[in-house]
């Protein structure tokens, strides 16, 4: 049975509503150290950027998931929807842009997805155009669980860490715990990201975990450490619906056995906490330091 509050997904197989919400989330900071002014957050109707500043003035957009609209609000009063419909990336593109031009933020971006094995350019995107507002709905508010315990675990820590957000490259709610030392450049190989991107993601030694809308029928849970430390695949991690993952280089817990636990909270705190342990034990950091107690 599953747990009040943590709804059952659909997001395998076709995934057409996942894949299209995966290349909207793009279109919609200054810069910030990992990417984080890039991400976006978990909000009471959807997904937002937060406040971002731009010639004098506030902006936010926001995909509501309540109503089905993405939200385009000024610090000046002035405000534009766009209907979350069945609609082509390239349409969203559009109709996003025009928007912002009309409340006078005149802005450039990339026009073309990151992380993606096909990236193609948004105004050209006429493929992606399914919108399943239920199924959004059901992932936002799966978001929330997943954001509740996931700012839980990170209050344990009093070294530096990430905010709980959402990385539209991946389309992953994620939180990241650092060593506070320098980490060996990475390699990059991330399909159309270049190399020095995740280079200055990747500047410092890390342990990140959060939440995947793939890897099983459900979706899963993630936790990874760079660099890995020796040992980091054998290390006993709980609960026992979780695994390593080799070709990832990830440990894996399905989304479905949290939702299906007598305490979904409870396994999701030990499936974060037992792999940071692994990372923070064979990596060697000073968590005497970094640890509330």
């Amino acid at each position: 049975m599953s747990s009040p509050g943590w709804p059952r997904l659909t997001l395998s197989g076709g995934g057409d509503t996942r894949d299209t919400l995966h290349l909207w989330t793009p279109i919609v900071g200054p810069m910030v150290n990992h990417w984080w002014q890039t991400t976006l957050y978990v909000s009471a109707r959807g997904l937002t950027t937060s406040l971002m500043h731009a010639d004098g003035r506030g902006l936010e957009i926001e995909f509501d998931f309540v109503d089905h609209v993405l939200h385009v609000r000024t610090s000046d009063g002035q405000t534009r929807e766009i209907t979350l419909e069945p609609r082509s990336v390239a349409s969203f593109y559009n109709a996003t842009m025009a928007a912002l031009d009309d409340v006078g933020m005149r802005v450039a971006i990339r026009p073309w997805p990151s992380e993606v094995p096909v990236a193609i350019p948004f105004p050209d995107d006429h493929e992606h155009r399914s919108y399943d507002a239920a199924a959004a709905r059901r992932f936002w508010l799966a978001l929330l669980q997943a954001q509740r315990v996931m700012q839980r675990f990170r209050a344990r820590f009093i070294g530096k860490a990430s905010p709980v957000h959402f990385f539209w490259g991946g389309a992953d709610l994620a939180t990241t715990r650092f060593s506070g030392r320098t980490a060996p450049l990475h390699p990059g190989g991330v399909p159309n990201c270049p190399d020095w991107v995740q280079q200055l993601a990747y500047s410092h030694e890390v342990h990140s975990c959060g939440f995947w809308p793939d890897g099983s029928a459900e979706g899963s849970f993630y936790a990874y450490a760079y660099p890995q430390p020796d040992g980091f695949a054998d290390w006993p991690v709980e609960p026992d619906a979780a695994f390593y993952e080799g070709a990832m280089g990830e440990f894996l817990l399905p989304y479905e056995a949290v939702r299906n636990a007598d305490d979904p909270d409870a396994e999701l705190l030990a499936f974060f906490q037992s792999t940071y342990e692994a990372a923070a034990e064979l990596g060697a950091w000073d968590r005497a330091a970094l640890e509330a107690r």
